[in-house]
């Protein structure tokens, strides 16, 4: 099954329930009324498209009407096109080794799948042929330590830990030590999760980063914040939150599996600009796929990949 298939498959979920209300609403009329607006609007904001992406589709799909009386269908692709539009504007790709090493840090409140998402983007960096390693930076939850560790020896790259309760800048001090000696292009950085509320806990992870950037000037090169989709738009607060503490370069977006709100990811974007570079679409290794927005914003509306 390629990319775009499994994507639609697992966002079956958002976009079934999406496309039979916009269906529902505009199959009764020829004409954009103004009950069948107010429909739409609350339609893509239950989906958490957010106001200022619903009311671009809103307007977008006016003009489709004056234009040529867009039927139901052609106003799925008018949706789609502003949200490819919207999305296609802040996207990045994960930095480049180039010969150096490059470290990235994983951040992120408790429960998104972190310290999954950190192992599977190593071993999807391992696949394309790079040298990869990783750290376990959580030392507060000795499980974390315990889980990377597991998933380190099932991918087969090399891992720098400490005891529980130890010093978290410490670790990472090491880890860009030892990736330095071993030639690594990437090191991953399995931070502690974190509520994005508790400042003590934040300023702690600014520590962290300094610290890494003492050992190694302009680390962290990346830093990528994971979010789970199915928190809808408690995932913007918590992007607002960690981008005022440490300064985010991506977005990974996880459990796009599960849920009926994947329109937070256009809101998120729209409103700080912060690329998503991966999402993850189920449990397996390889599920974690570099992020496209033309396949996303066909996926979620159910259209079909040849468009």
């Amino acid at each position: 099954m390629g990319f775009f298939q499994k994507l639609k498959e697992r966002l079956g979920r958002s976009q079934d329930r999406l496309v039979h209300e916009i269906r529902r609403i505009v199959s009764r009329s020829p004409r954009l009324t103004a009950e069948s607006a107010e429909e739409l609007e609350a339609c893509l904001l239950s989906a958490d498209f957010g106001i200022p992406t619903t009311l671009k589709i809103l307007q977008a799909t006016r003009q489709a009407y004056e234009s040529h009386g867009t039927a139901g269908g052609d106003w799925v692709e008018v949706a789609a096109e502003t949200v490819f539009a919207e999305l296609q504007r802040h996207q990045a790709p994960l930095v480049a080794h180039e010969g150096e090493l490059k470290v990235i840090s994983m951040v992120g409140v408790n429960g998104t799948g972190k310290t999954t998402t950190c192992a599977k983007l190593a071993h999807r960096l391992k696949e394309g042929g790079l040298k990869v390693q990783l750290a376990a930076c959580d030392t507060f939850r000795a499980a974390a330590i315990d889980q990377i560790k597991v998933w380190s020896e099932r991918i087969g790259v090399d891992l720098t830990s400490g005891a529980y309760g130890s010093d978290p800048a410490s670790v990472a001090h090491d880890a860009i030590s030892s990736a330095v000696s071993r030639q690594a292009d990437y090191l991953l950085i399995d931070t502690a999760g974190r509520l994005h509320n508790k400042q003590n806990l934040m300023q702690e992870l600014q520590k962290v980063h300094r610290v890494m950037d003492k050992r190694l000037p302009g680390a962290p090169h990346e830093t990528l914040l994971v979010l789970d989709a199915t928190t809808g738009m408690n995932a913007l607060n918590q992007a607002r939150q960690f981008n005022q503490t440490v300064p985010l370069s991506g977005l990974v977006i996880t459990k796009l599996d599960g849920t009926s709100k994947a329109g937070m990811v256009v809101a998120i974007q729209q409103e700080l600009g912060i690329p998503v570079k991966y999402i993850g679409v189920g449990e397996a290794v390889d599920d974690l796929q570099v992020f496209n927005a033309k396949e996303f914003a066909m996926a979620i509306f159910g259209l079909e990949g040849s468009r």
